[in-house]
């Protein structure tokens, strides 16, 4: 069931993002948009068959597991589950940014995330661009958040749609109205806001850090509100892997145990 309610949203959302992008993009893609697809989906895939072979579902098996026990912040305190809920939400998003930016400044863990900064375009299929190494750390790392806060189970299946809904979402390559997108920042991370991070300039790809909520980045100064160079023209990706033909499937699965940036 909580397989098939993730996947369910995620599929309408990511067509949904696909046919925004036909209609109104924000930039002209300069990679050819079919073999870029082939290896962002082609490690989607992968991803999602090693994780449900793994553990896919351990976070919300996690939080079962910790309310069984009795284990947990919020299964310690007698607190009403509206807000049990609505505090996981809040902190788990919080980790999730504290976990990104790490992912940036450990060199060991960029060496995993730098196959996401990779992708010289950036459109919705980007936010499927992960080695499955991280996918497989970063839900180890949400089973203990899980167990410690002593999440609801709701709260962790409405975290991961919400998670993945704003990251393709964030990533699409599509153009907002100024006004709207100007104060949908105030909340959430828009497009504008999160193409910032994939640009190849270090300063700009070390900011805006956020997934779903953009009020860490402000509240933590690693907001980013514009780039130096505009959005439709800036170079997207990292200045050390800017040839494509070495940037396919097996390539990105390599990468972690290759190269990594020595800044």
């Amino acid at each position: 069931m909580e397989a098939m309610v993730r996947l369910g949203v995620f599929l309408g959302i990511f067509l949904l993002m696909a046919v925004w992008e036909l209609f109104r993009p924000k930039r002209s893609l300069g990679l050819e948009r079919r073999r870029r697809w082939q290896v962002n989906l082609g490690l989607a895939v992968l991803n999602v068959g090693v994780m449900r072979l793994s553990i896919g579902a351990a976070a919300w098996l996690a939080a079962h597991w910790a309310a069984e026990q009795h284990l947990g912040l919020f299964n310690l305190l007698s607190v009403p589950r509206w807000l049990s809920i609505a505090l996981s939400l809040l902190l788990l998003d919080l980790a999730i940014y504290a976990q990104h930016i790490a992912a940036h400044r450990w060199r060991w863990f960029w060496r995993l995330h730098q196959v996401h900064h990779s992708d010289m375009d950036f459109d919705t299929t980007t936010a499927l661009r992960f080695h499955p190494l991280e996918i497989m750390l970063s839900m180890l790392y949400k089973v203990a958040l899980v167990v410690l806060l002593g999440a609801d189970p709701l709260a962790v299946i409405a975290f991961e749609v919400i998670l993945n809904g704003c990251a393709l979402f964030n990533h699409g390559n599509v153009s907002l109205p100024p006004a709207v997108e100007r104060w949908l920042r105030y909340l959430l991370v828009t497009p504008d806001m999160h193409r910032i991070h994939h640009s190849a300039f270090q300063a700009e790809t070390d900011s805006n850090y956020g997934f779903s909520l953009s009020c860490w980045d402000r509240l933590f100064k690693t907001h980013c509100p514009q780039a130096r160079e505009a959005q439709s023209v800036m170079m997207i990706g990292l200045s050390e892997f800017r040839d494509s033909t070495k940037l396919n499937f097996v390539d990105l699965l390599t990468l972690p145990f290759r190269g990594s940036r020595l800044s």
